[in-house]
């Protein structure tokens, strides 16, 4: 009768373990670039050029 190969066994689900592993990180990261979408950059570039417009409106100086 043949024996049991149990380090094929541990490999195996040691395999699966990794890719599973993977697969979260993946789906993680998919999930974070679709945080930041299309929307996020213009806001903060918004933010910028309101911040210059409040800057160049004309009001003096004090140089």
């Amino acid at each position: 009768m043949a024996t049991p190969n149990y380090g094929y066994e541990k490999r195996q689900k040691e395999l699966a373990k990794k890719k599973k592993k993977e697969e979260k990180l993946k789906h993680k990261a998919e999930r974070k670039v679709g945080e930041g979408g299309p929307d996020a950059p213009d806001v903060d570039v918004d933010a910028a050029e309101g911040a210059e417009a409040a800057t160049d409106s004309g009001a003096p100086t004090a140089a």
